[in-house]
């Protein structure tokens, strides 16, 4: 599978992200690393952000066309610090 319909459905269930990237890592079509920094995950966790990654991605993930995904996710905003 081309990188394009895989960021097609991302930039469908993000269309606020910052950065969004897919890359085809070996060159065969089913071996991903994504990229999406969006607002969407403001406040969650990272097994909730990359829990939404993998909804965006069901049906290439239920079908077989991902065999394997690397992601990569962070909030649009940077965390706040706190001040001692």
């Amino acid at each position: 599978m081309a990188t394009e319909p895989l960021r097609a459905l991302l930039a469908e269930a993000f269309p606020d992200a910052s950065e969004l990237d897919v890359e085809d890592r070996t060159g065969t079509g089913d071996h991903f690393q994504v990229t999406v920094a969006s607002a969407r995950f403001d406040g969650l966790s990272l097994v909730e952000q990359h829990r939404l990654v993998y909804d965006a991605l069901g049906g290439p993930l239920a079908d077989g066309t991902i065999h394997e995904l690397r992601i990569k996710t962070r909030p649009s905003r940077p965390l706040a610090t706190q001040d001692g």
